[in-house]
């Protein structure tokens, strides 16, 4: 028998809650003197290893309040198949983990390159005078991939999450199973995202209101039925601003935090 979607609302609930937490944190924290660990334009005025690992701590905080929510109908159906479990909250606790592994971890590796990239610029008169093609790379990429056929690939797994979790759930191994799961999941997630979350780079590390605009657009296309007659005009009017951009040789100008 099928777990109802009334099984699922008490979880629902609570989870809905520990999302809306995480984002006032990031509003208290882009209001606080830390502020500045949320905005990727003062990564190369950081030093030492604490400054470091709270930017990264932050930008942690940021995939998990943008990102968690667009996984909630596949978490919310998992809860649901292993409700009667004993240890289902731990079940549920490796599934979110798998899922923020694999997002965490493309998170380090484009706060590392963006470091990079930082310094680069830096010492370069000429990188400087042409910091705007980064901007303008960035918003093309990202607008040209909203046609890509791996894209879509990803979407169609994630838009169909009991499909999912029947493809790789078998509870033999209940705990490797729901991690691995959650691995899975995060990368079919991270195939549809990624060239979305990289516009946090060009239009600001911190900016609370684009977080939520890109964070409600990859839902949309995740979870909504119409949410496929969103990625083609997104992509075009990405691609569009890109060019705008490119042309007139001017910089994105992050608001910053908050």
């Amino acid at each position: 028998m099928w777990p109802q979607v009334r099984d699922r609302r008490p979880f629902v609930a609570v989870f809905t809650g520990l999302i809306a937490l995480m984002w006032v944190s990031l509003w208290v924290w882009g209001h606080s003197p830390y502020a500045r660990f949320l905005n990727h334009e003062k990564l190369g005025h950081l030093h030492g290893r604490p400054e470091m690992l709270l930017f990264v701590a932050g930008w942690t905080l940021m995939i998990v309040a943008m990102m968690l929510p667009t996984s909630l109908p596949l978490v919310a159906l998992f809860h649901s198949f292993v409700r009667k479990r004993p240890q289902r909250a731990q079940l549920v606790g490796l599934v979110v983990g798998g899922y923020l592994v694999v997002w965490t971890s493309f998170g380090l590796l484009v706060h590392v390159t963006d470091h990079d990239l930082h310094h680069a610029v830096s010492g370069s008169a000429w990188l400087q005078a042409k910091a705007w093609a980064l901007g303008a790379g960035i918003v093309i990429v990202a607008g040209l991939y909203q046609f890509a056929p791996l894209k879509h690939r990803c979407l169609e797994k994630c838009r169909s999450p009991l499909a999912f979790i029947m493809e790789n759930w078998h509870g033999g191994r209940s705990g490797r199973d729901a991690f691995r799961l959650g691995v899975h999941h995060g990368l079919f997630c991270l195939g549809c995202c990624w060239s979305l979350m990289l516009l946090m780079f060009a239009v600001g590390i911190g900016n609370i209101a684009w977080m939520l605009a890109l964070g409600a657009v990859m839902a949309i296309e995740k979870n909504a039925a119409w949410g496929r007659r969103l990625s083609a005009p997104l992509g075009a009017l990405l691609v569009g601003w890109g060019l705008v951009l490119a042309v007139s040789g001017t910089w994105i100008t992050p608001s910053g935090a908050g």
